[in-house]
């Protein structure tokens, strides 16, 4: 059987960030909490000309280009996004559109004509969803080709405890047969319980209480009946239901409890693998890719997990001997900080995070993020790593976990030695706070920078409102 998995791998981050230290000025947040801590330096910002489409949009263009792809040979588009700009087009359909128009000269109209092209939602699991998803798919299409992208805006309140977490980007990964950079094993671990951690509802306000507010606040001398009159031709207050519905980027959050959904989950999913295929995980698991809703998250979540591998571990003795036996009270902090799982981190865990320190939480993207962000790192290290196994912990809110693991190939220097991820994260531009406010706040701004795929909503036509028009 041939191995199915990652043959290349693109990205887009914006191009202009916010500085942690900044925000935790104006904030009046612990600085060093947030960066030694979380591991916290910076957060991609989407500038005012840019949406998840457009990052899905660059970074295919940047997969196509540099790998010499034909867009005829494409068989599927998957998207995995939780920043849907509509509650029925696809968000991969505005993307693809982009691509052919960016294409056609080169290419001819509509080269991706007869591409199969979706999203798929399931919060920030729905990238690694479509992953699973399109290599079953070419396990009975021999030959084809496919590309994942996920793509994503992390948008929370002002001043809320998830703001400094914030981050955007998008991830594309071409899968084939025989791939130049990972091979994925057909073994899953899959663990999925229905939870409210985290989740963006439609918001409904009642119109007649909406409008005694206004009355009552303005101190109107007016009727609500009278209001409603005079605002019929409205769009916002024109509507035959007694509801006003609203949609945000924000969500309603738990952070704690995401925390603990995400551990369960995890734990689950691992058993799950486990029945399936029996795993050393401490000793055979190489790297270890998590989503990283910000960029320490994951070396805190697989402690426990660490611990009970090591306990049945030859090398458990070095542990007792560094920090005594286990009826201390303190012992599972001083195993924490001990300078064996210390280099449990480094080795493994570590250069995973070091994208997401300088970019935020990227949703579906993150899990992604934090593999590209290994290869880089052992890439400009000049370290070896072919043969070696990675092993991946994916988790989306609501709540599901997958845990699955693949090979790195001979020829993955080949795929990343242009990549120059942390190279361009060095070269963003840094705005001000007061750029962040109006940009979070979506105030009518220039752009701030040039380097993305444009889009402008001017359209007023009627059964047009709300389409997204972009310009290139």
């Amino acid at each position: 059987m041939k191995k199915i998995g990652i043959d290349a791998i693109s990205y887009y981050v914006p191009s202009i960030y916010l500085s942690i230290e900044k925000l935790s000025q104006h904030r009046n947040l612990d600085f060093q909490k947030l960066n030694k801590g979380l591991g916290l330096e910076k957060m991609a910002i989407a500038d005012s000309n840019e949406d998840p489409s457009s990052f899905a949009a660059n970074a295919l263009i940047k997969l196509f280009e540099k790998n010499n792809i034909d867009p005829k040979e494409i068989g599927r588009i998957y998207m995995g996004t939780e920043s849907a700009l509509d509650a029925s087009k696809p968000s991969a359909t505005y993307a693809t559109d982009l691509v052919e128009k960016y294409f056609s000269k080169k290419f001819g109209e509509r080269c991706l004509k007869n591409c199969d092209i979706a999203d798929l939602t399931f919060a920030c699991i729905g990238g690694v969803d479509a992953l699973q998803n399109t290599i079953d798919w070419i396990s009975v299409n021999p030959g084809k080709k496919a590309i994942v992208v996920s793509s994503d805006l992390s948008k929370y309140e002002l001043n809320s405890t998830g703001e400094y977490t914030q981050g955007a980007g998008a991830i594309a990964l071409l899968i084939s047969e025989n791939p130049s950079l990972i091979t994925i094993d057909n073994v899953w671990g899959v663990a999925t319980k229905s939870e409210n951690d985290f989740f963006k509802p439609r918001r409904t306000f009642n119109k007649k209480e909406l409008i005694d507010e206004i009355i009552f606040k303005l101190d109107l001398d007016i009727s609500n009946k009278d209001f409603e009159k005079i605002f019929s031709k409205s769009n916002f207050w024109d509507n035959n239901s007694e509801i006003i519905e609203v949609f945000k980027d924000e969500p309603i959050f738990d952070g704690q409890f995401s925390n603990a959904c995400y551990i369960n989950r995890m734990q689950e999913a691992f058993v799950h693998f486990e029945q399936n295929q029996k795993t050393d995980f401490l000793n055979e698991w190489n790297h270890i890719i998590f989503h990283l809703p910000y960029a320490f998250h994951g070396r805190r979540m697989i402690f426990n997990n660490w611990l009970n591998w090591i306990k049945k571990d030859i090398t458990y003795k070095d542990l007792l001997a560094e920090i005594g036996q286990e009826d201390d009270e303190l012992f599972t902090k001083k195993a924490y900080k001990s300078d064996i799982y210390k280099n449990f981190i480094s080795s493994k865990i570590a250069p995973g995070e070091k994208a997401s320190s300088s970019i935020g939480n990227m949703y579906s993207a993150s899990v992604f993020m934090s593999l590209l962000s290994m290869l880089n790192y052992h890439y400009d290290n000049n370290n070896e790593i072919v043969n070696q196994k990675v092993g991946f912990i994916s988790y989306g809110s609501g709540s599901k976990a997958k845990i699955f693991q693949g090979d790195v190939q001979s020829r993955w220097k080949d795929k990343i030695k242009n990549s120059k991820l942390f190279e361009l994260l060095n070269k963003r531009k840094e705005i001000s706070f007061e750029q962040y406010q109006s940009l979070h706040k979506s105030k009518k701004i220039s752009p701030i920078s040039n380097h993305s795929v444009r889009f402008s909503h001017i359209d007023n036509k009627v059964n047009s409102k709300g389409y997204r028009r972009y310009k290139i």
